[in-house]
């Protein structure tokens, strides 16, 4: 029987196990051999990261061939309007590629959500919003290219879903196992 873990990856942990001498690594809060990450997070991402021992398993996870859509909730500088919004519904030219159509919508902040240490910077005449972005494509940076190019930079992102996995009650750093 296959393992999978959900991991709520705290902001400034790398996704791996190996040290790189700076940050924090799963190693530090997986206490579980033979288990790998399906996919990555950047280290200033938080949120869902899966991990199993199932190589098939991981790889339709991550693959985006397989489009399994994640869901995002981004902390963006300003306010998105629609037409930044459209823009990330249709695809977004990000020069080297143009993203697959998106999922985008404004959303109230996340209730219950953690604070992040460090705190995201805070500049009293500039506003902040949330998006909820679903996307079923996941390369290096994406999200926050696309908000950056919309106008909106990214400040936070936390990672929620990834197909019908959930973050649902995890706080950060913490992990449990699921039955598959």
């Amino acid at each position: 029987m296959s393992r999978l873990i959900l991991f709520n990856k705290p902001f400034g942990v790398i996704t791996q196990f190996s040290s790189d001498g700076k940050h924090a690594t799963l190693k530090d809060f997986i206490p579980l051999p033979g288990v790998y990450p399906a996919g990555r997070l950047d280290t200033d991402s938080e949120g869902l990261l899966i991990l199993t021992d199932d190589g098939a398993l991981q790889h339709r996870i991550s693959d985006p061939r397989h489009k399994l859509p994640k869901t995002y909730w981004v902390q963006v500088e300003g306010v998105p309007d629609e037409a930044a919004l459209e823009q990330l519904r249709c695809g977004v030219d990000l020069n080297d590629f143009t993203t697959r159509p998106a999922e985008a919508r404004v959303i109230d902040e996340p209730a219950g959500l953690w604070p992040r240490t460090p705190s995201i910077r805070f500049r009293k005449n500039i506003p902040t919003s949330w998006i909820e972005l679903i996307i079923k494509e996941g390369k290096n940076r994406q999200v926050r290219r696309m908000t950056a190019k919309t106008g909106t930079p990214t400040l936070r992102l936390i990672r929620w879903r990834i197909g019908d996995w959930a973050l649902d009650g995890l706080a950060p750093g913490e992990w449990r196992e699921i039955s598959i």
